[in-house]
């Protein structure tokens, strides 16, 4: 089954270690679950250094696939849980989906 235009992708970006905290709260607001996958920052606030070179601080980016209707209120707790409003400590942002397979227990809960 594909649904089309039905779905938004909730991209959190944090410092490693804090993706359990983001997926508790995006799931106590509502969320089904969530795909972890590491990652490495380059921005302003990673750019430290060691002796000399160079460290890229290590990322947890969570992929969370909602309904419109959730986005909201889990994008509210995901900001809270991550603490996003402080500099430095990561981004969420959301992506309208044209389209989405493979995902049917969620489809089927809209259409009951």
């Amino acid at each position: 089954m594909i649904c089309e235009g039905c779905k938004q992708l909730i991209v959190t970006i944090v410092k490693k270690g804090w993706s359990q905290q983001v997926i508790e709260a995006s799931r106590k607001a509502g969320a089904s679950g969530g795909t972890i996958i590491p990652g490495r920052g380059t921005g302003i606030h990673e750019m430290q250094t060691l002796l000399g070179l160079r460290i890229e601080p290590e990322k947890d980016i969570i992929l969370t696939v909602v309904s419109p209707d959730q986005t909201d209120s889990i994008l509210e707790a995901i900001v809270g849980a991550a603490e996003l409003e402080k500099p430095g400590n990561g981004i969420c942002f959301v992506i309208n989906l044209d389209k989405v397979a493979g995902r049917a227990h969620m489809f089927i809960k809209d259409e009951e």
